[in-house]
């Protein structure tokens, strides 16, 4: 993920309670309403102008306080700029997918997944592969990228709703993302409680592996009674698909090279851009059929291989294999099918930013903070503050930075070890970010996926379980270090 957020939480301003919770629940409630209207569409344009009426609220709120609308643009203008990097990484995404399908690349993931994940597994596998994937790569959008669209088309091809798919893929995404040391969160929130890396991550397993075994568990269970554990027969599916495609496993090459770039700490933006133009000359290389069928030709030419390329990289771009069942898997919406996502992620900052400028997310943090006088109450408002800065924020980063600087006093005044506010702010600012729809991570993970928040929410055990899990340590007092001691 991409860049490291302004903080404005030294600015006081003239701002009630209520008057910094408003823009957020009239937001709320037309969100809800809208999302109840349109259903799926909402993403299509809705939610988005929805975010902008809750940051015209506050803006009128901040006009009233004397704030001028000048400095409040500003704001907002310097958050847009903070997401330069996730717009690029969200279009080379949109590319990267085009260029993996006409290559056989995400076809061939799915021919030798439905040979090799069998139903009665399937969600937990989903699980343990995305985990290994980002613990290496320390991102959960490349592990999403890759094998999770991947594991997507398995779950549609063998009738396993893409809401437990999702869920599971996302639970296995940020499992990694939160424990790899690659990981740019697992970096930031040591950095900002005051602790160091190893010891973020040793004291974070403490809650994070207990949470991993409880969703695996869970998703056990839930493999075993919605899919049937007898013999399925996906000899149609597997034919069909090698009819249609050149399945070679020399294919697996690219995304191979892309993951060992983002092990290597290559930027996301490089590593992505590479493997789209590397889809794009394996394309040529084993599938100068499909190239043909795209461009329309009957022979394969320089000027039909460019358009079928470069279509599958900007645009819409459908393969027909003559089963439909099939056929929803092998599209591709390429950088344009990631423009309902970066216009979300656009609109979602500007609420952000006018919120940020009227100094509404630095009052409910420090209304939070008056909460926290016991140590449990100090967890708990630690989790709040987190959770409310990326419903409001709608940004990962923001959620982890305003609160880890806000709160590292009252911890280091309770003789508590910075490791305890570091794994608080993992715990709940990292990964519940993609539970919320206009959070940039919820917007990527829903477009990328193709399934929507509240398709895959209750699904995403891991992200859910573990806020409540570092609530339960510290209502129990289990593993809470001191600064003058050894964990108690």
């Amino acid at each position: 993920m991409m860049k490291k957020p302004s903080n404005t939480s030294d600015i006081n301003y003239n701002i009630t309670l209520f008057e910094a919770l408003t823009p957020v629940i009239l937001l709320v409630i037309l969100l809800a309403y809208n999302v109840n209207v349109y259903g799926d569409e909402a993403m299509s344009g809705s939610n988005q102008f929805t975010l902008l009426i809750g940051a015209a609220i506050a803006t009128v709120i901040g006009l009233k306080k004397g704030i001028e609308f000048k400095s409040m643009i500003n704001v907002v203008s310097l958050n847009l700029k903070s997401i330069t990097g996730a717009i690029l990484i969200l279009l080379f995404v949109g590319a990267l997918s085009g260029t993996w399908l006409i290559s056989g690349i995400i076809p061939s993931m799915i021919y030798y997944g439905l040979k090799i994940l069998h139903p009665s597994i399937f969600l937990p596998s989903c699980l343990v592969i995305c985990a290994i994937i980002s613990l290496a790569t320390g991102s959960s959008w490349t592990t999403s990228a890759t094998v999770g669209i991947a594991l997507i088309g398995i779950s549609k091809a063998i009738g396993i709703p893409t809401g437990m798919a999702a869920g599971a893929i996302i639970s296995g995404a940020y499992f990694g993302d939160k424990l790899s040391p690659l990981s740019d969160t697992t970096n930031l929130a040591p950095a900002i409680s005051g602790s160091d890396l190893f010891t973020h991550i040793k004291y974070l397993t403490l809650t994070t592996v207990p949470t991993i075994i409880i969703t695996l568990v869970v998703f056990i269970i839930i493999n075993f009674f919605v899919v049937s554990t007898g013999p399925t027969n996906n000899e149609v599916l597997i034919n069909t698909i090698s009819n249609t495609f050149n399945i070679n496993p020399l294919v697996f090459i690219v995304p191979i090279i892309v993951i060992f770039m983002i092990f290597k700490k290559t930027p996301p933006l490089i590593a992505l851009f590479i493997g789209t133009i590397l889809g794009a000359v394996f394309a040529v290389i084993f599938q100068p059929e499909i190239l043909k069928q795209i461009s329309g030709s009957s022979t394969l030419t320089i000027k039909g291989a460019y358009v079928s390329i470069l279509n599958a990289i900007t645009v819409d771009t459908s393969i027909e294999s003559g089963n439909p069942d099939l056929n929803d898997l092998f599209t591709s919406g390429g950088m344009k099918g990631m423009l309902n996502t970066i216009w979300l992620v656009i609109c979602a900052m500007v609420f952000g930013g006018i919120m940020e400028a009227i100094g509404s997310l630095n009052k409910i943090s420090n209304s939070l903070l008056e909460l926290g006088k016991s140590t449990f109450s100090l967890f708990a408002s630690t989790a709040g503050s987190c959770l409310v800065l990326n419903l409001t924020a709608s940004d990962q980063y923001l959620s982890i930075v305003i609160p880890g600087k806000m709160f590292s006093k009252a911890y280091r005044d309770k003789n508590l070890a910075p490791e305890n506010l570091s794994r608080t702010l993992e715990d709940t600012g990292t990964v519940t970010s993609v539970l919320i729809p206009w959070n940039t991570c919820g917007a990527y993970q829903s477009s990328v996926l193709g399934v929507s928040v509240f398709d895959y929410f209750i699904y995403a055990i891991f992200n859910w379980l573990s806020f409540f899990m570092t609530l339960f340590f510290a209502a129990l007092n289990i593993k809470i270090k001191k600064l003058d001691s050894k964990i108690a």
